[in-house]
């Protein structure tokens, strides 16, 4: 395996990845502990307010973005920080194993052990039961999305509060969407790049990614099944108005659906969960961006959790990319679209 990504340059395409993507190591913050602890033999990073409360805080487990190849604890130290901070909430930021290294569920059950763990010593970290929030960026946004459904229908742990998703990725089956077709070619993330990092997680490889991108990797009797969830149709016809054409369906290759027919799992694709669970999901804070190809997964979950009957608080960034949380402060640039994004998140929570 090693090898052959290796003969395509692709490990030495992600190692320098995650060496750009690093991230600046900070110093003390004066307004909080920080420290690295293991959840689960999962690495996380806590943050608590030193100021005195009046009571338990709020709670929020923390899964960082980067295609479920990239990122880490350092990566999105300033964020963390930031929403510790500003809504006073203790926050745990997991580092869960990265692909292609670790193929799924490995990330999906490192944020799901580290968040059952986080419930069962709440007290232990002065938190609320009531209150604890998942929340996630990109593909932190799809971990957050799995790991909150996976809660839903458990007694035996305190009910989360809410789920967070900044732009998540919820589906692999059609990358076709209007936003898709739109933003094809919008940093930071292209499409071709968006079916890439879905095919990293998933087998640790990018073999048929062609294939995946037309859609000849999905049988036509399961296309039919999950249109109802994942159609154009499903779609404001606001958000059509840039180019989008109707594309005619490619011809199914059923071995290509062998390799990769567990993008029909809820778990690795949430937008595909049957509604006896949806219904069961926590209030929702649902952030889009216009000039995103992820754009339509937020919409289209947004419409499944509102018509299931789940409150759901949606805000859309007109002149927002994806990524653009991260980039609310970077190496002296910043961008206030970002801010504004992450802002509405910090209201979201003092709302809680």
């Amino acid at each position: 395996q090693g090898r052959i990504l290796e003969k395509t340059g692709l490990c030495s395409q992600i190692t320098f990845g995650r060496y750009v993507r690093q991230g600046r190591k900070l110093g003390l913050d004066p307004k909080l502990f920080i420290q690295d602890l293991q959840f689960n033999k999962v690495p996380v990073r806590v943050y608590q307010p030193k100021a005195t409360s009046d009571g338990p805080r709020r709670g929020i487990l923390f899964f960082h973005g980067g295609g479920w190849v990239f990122g880490s604890l350092d990566t999105y130290e300033k964020v963390c920080r930031y929403l510790s901070r500003e809504s006073d909430s203790v926050v745990v930021s997991v580092q869960y194993r990265l692909a292609p290294e670790h193929k799924y569920p490995a990330a999906y059950e490192d944020c799901l052990s580290a968040t059952q763990h986080f419930l069962q010593h709440l007290q232990h970290y002065a938190v609320d039961p009531a209150r604890v929030t998942v929340c996630g960026d990109s593909a932190g946004g799809n971990l957050a999305a799995a790991v909150s459904q996976t809660l839903a229908g458990r007694s035996d742990l305190p009910r989360l509060r809410a789920q967070i998703l900044i732009y998540p990725g919820l589906q692999a089956l059609d990358f076709n969407l209007p936003s898709y077709q739109q933003n094809r070619g919008v940093p930071l993330l292209f499409r071709e790049r968006a079916a890439f990092f879905a095919l990293l997680y998933l087998n640790g490889d990018a073999l048929h990614m062609q294939e995946v991108l037309e859609g000849s990797h999905i049988p036509p009797d399961m296309r039919l099944k999950y249109r109802k969830w994942v159609s154009p149709d499903n779609i404001p016809e606001e958000f059509k108005v840039r180019g989008v054409k109707p594309l005619r369906p490619t011809d199914f290759i059923a071995e290509v659906y062998e390799t990769v027919k567990r993008f029909c799992e809820p778990n690795l694709c949430p937008l595909l969960a049957e509604d006896s669970v949806v219904h069961q999901l926590p209030e929702s804070f649902i952030l889009t961006c216009e000039y995103d190809v992820l754009r339509d997964d937020g919409l289209l979950y947004k419409k499944r959790l509102e018509d299931n009957g789940v409150p759901v608080t949606w805000y859309h960034l007109e002149d927002g990319f994806h990524g653009i949380i991260s980039l609310y402060d970077y190496c002296g640039v910043s961008f206030p679209s970002g801010k504004r994004g992450l802002d509405s998140v910090v209201n979201f929570l003092k709302s809680l």
